[in-house]
């Protein structure tokens, strides 16, 4: 398998050196090359693996960065780290480790290993081996690329499995007939890479996806690695595809057996997916971006798609499987059970105050607003959303608690109602300046 030559001929490797220094930033190329020269100071055969090799030679970008040495990875890490002046954050069980770079940059380093399981669906035990055997271990040929750093043969293509092979032939193959039964989240993975890059399962994959779901494997995985699976999933430019084949594979009953595949989740998906590009359209850097201005978990938006049809005891089910952090789960709860009554609260007016707006979406997560803007058909709504979103939850009163006991008001409930109207007079636009509310202060306290 792999790369192969004319009989009794060894054949060259082919070398990427040029290619990654033609689609690479400039100090992700000098980073791979000064961690080839740290490798060969201290003897040890250094790599660049996985996904940045795939999608390299797909011509997509990806700096997400796994480094494999054969020999001490940590002593390779703690090396490269004190070099770049990085960081190190070791896990010595497996021995890898993950070095932070001033500007938050974050570069994975392993030790080539060998990987036994337990048992099904079990963490694996590792030890100590070479490249070869290491790339064995992963999950599909596509996956089982690496980049030679050490300077001699810098950029040097290895493809031990027939990976290269299958990338030209858009395949998804697993690399060996136990690999779902060792770990079965597999199979989501063959299904987000078949639908990312429009690839096809091959023959002998489909038949042992069918044999795990038949024998309900999948059913062992903990809450916590099916969860991560599925962020990866609804993480995806367009999950709806993927949920698509989950679908059609029988596979959706693992995340809640009420769980199906209908037409309705397929235009809630593909109408989350048109938010998303709009945001996109909005404001390309996401970082300066007045519509989500806050980082937000973006796969919860889909995430909350998918529980679309199910009961609200259902619901309940799939967070306590999958063990949510409480923030997450309760925008998931309230992307379910709150967002039909908002919206309908929205609608009731078709030119309704901004107060009014802000009175009915304040408390919401971004995530819980995206999803409603997915989920309406209304134009008024839609404005209502975005809005709030990019102007009304900005607005302030100027005064505050401490300004209203400077003028003599006694502190009590009557704090509350005051600072409530100053609000809505700033957003309806009653009034403008700090003088402005003063005087609506004073009118009001002397109506009470």
């Amino acid at each position: 398998m792999g790369i192969v030559g004319p009989p009794g001929r060894r054949a060259p490797k082919p070398n990427l050196r040029g290619l990654m220094k033609a689609r690479l930033p400039d100090w992700a190329f000098a980073l791979l090359r000064q961690a080839g020269e740290v490798a060969d100071q201290r003897s040890m055969p250094a790599f660049v693996v996985g996904g940045f090799v795939r999608d390299l030679l797909l011509g997509r970008d990806n700096l997400d960065l796994d480094l494999v040495v054969e020999g001490d990875g940590l002593a390779f890490a703690r090396a490269l780290g004190r070099e770049m002046g990085a960081r190190i954050k070791a896990h010595k069980r497996f021995g890898t480790a993950v070095l932070v770079f001033p500007d938050g940059f974050k570069l994975d380093v392993a030790m080539a290993r060998a990987e036994s399981y337990r048992h099904p669906a079990a963490l694996p035990a590792v030890q100590p081996s070479s490249i070869e055997k290491d790339l064995s271990r992963r999950d599909f040929t596509i996956n089982t690329l690496a980049i030679r750093l050490n300077p001699r043969h810098f950029g040097e293509l290895l493809d031990f499995d027939g990976g290269w092979r299958d990338l030209k032939a858009k395949t998804i193959r697993l690399l060996h007939d136990l690999s779902l039964v060792d770990d079965p989240t597999r199979v989501f993975r063959a299904i987000r890479f078949e639908q990312r890059y429009g690839f096809r399962l091959d023959n002998s994959t489909r038949t042992l996806i069918k044999g795990v779901v038949t024998t309900g494997l999948i059913a062992r995985l903990s809450g916590h690695r099916l969860r991560e699976e599925l962020v990866r999933l609804c993480s995806e430019k367009e999950p709806h595809k993927a949920v698509a084949r989950l679908g059609a594979l029988n596979l959706l009953r693992f995340i809640h057996p009420d769980l199906r595949w209908s037409s309705r989740l397929d235009r809630l998906l593909r109408a989350v997916e048109h938010v998303f590009e709009r945001c996109r359209r909005r404001q390309p850097d996401r970082t300066n971006s007045k519509f989500l201005p806050t980082r937000i978990d973006a796969w919860l938006v889909p995430f909350m798609a998918l529980m679309e049809g199910l009961s609200a005891k259902a619901v309940e089910e799939v967070l306590t499987r999958l063990a949510f952090p409480s923030r997450q789960a309760a925008a998931i709860r309230a992307g379910h059970t709150v967002t039909n009554g908002v919206l309908r609260r929205l609608a009731t007016h078709a030119s309704p105050r901004p107060s009014e707006t802000y009175r009915a979406l304040a408390g919401l997560s971004e995530e819980v607003l995206l999803f409603m803007t997915a989920k309406t058909d209304s134009r008024s709504v839609t404005r209502q959303i975005a809005a709030y979103l990019t102007r009304f939850r900005q607005i302030k009163p100027v005064l505050t608690g401490a300004d209203l006991k400077a003028l003599g008001l006694k502190p009590g409930p009557i704090y509350k109602t005051i600072l409530n109207r100053l609000l809505d007079a700033r957003l309806n636009g009653e009034v403008k300046t700090e003088g402005e509310e003063r005087e609506l202060v004073k009118r009001m306290v002397k109506i009470r």
